[in-house]
């Protein structure tokens, strides 16, 4: 029986001649007794308790920091891996701009000399027949025409 401390105070012992009723009073001890010891276990049981919810709240806080700590480490990670990506990326531009400077400027040497190959052959003065004559100035002519079509073809790309 568990006694509260205003039950204990309202509690009326028995009056004998000389003093209070022994069996009342030893009950009503033993009650208080009895009460004591259950709150004393429900304290020390509740010590416990907040003992063990601090200890999880410690390994919370815990967690908490390292999740901090490494949400924070990934930003970094991906601010750096973005950086990185960028550099990259503008390196193989540069590389790729410069291989087609190159290949549109050994293209254009390349027309050039070809060009240079078609006025020679026009100009050149050899004993051929003059249908064959009439044939390479033919030939000559289309393959120039091819050439400058491919040209302005990749100058509209």
């Amino acid at each position: 029986m568990s006694l509260t401390p205003v039950e204990i105070r309202h509690v009326k012992l028995g009056r004998r001649p000389f003093g209070y009723d022994r069996r009342v009073t030893d009950d009503l001890l033993s009650d208080i007794v009895a009460s004591f010891e259950q709150v004393w276990r429900e304290r020390a049981d509740l010590r416990d308790k907040m003992e063990e919810l601090e200890s999880e709240l410690s390994r919370q806080k815990e967690i908490e920091g390292t999740l901090r700590n490494t949400l924070l480490s990934a930003e970094r990670m991906a601010d750096d891996v973005r950086t990185q990506a960028r550099r990259e990326a503008d390196v193989i531009i540069s590389e790729a701009r410069a291989t087609a400077r190159d290949i549109v400027s050994g293209a254009e040497n390349e027309r050039e000399r070809i060009h240079g190959e078609i006025r020679r052959l026009r100009t050149l003065e050899v004993d051929v027949r003059a249908d064959y004559r009439a044939f390479l100035v033919s030939a000559l002519d289309r393959l120039e025409g091819d050439t400058e079509a491919r040209q302005a073809s990749g100058q509209a790309a």
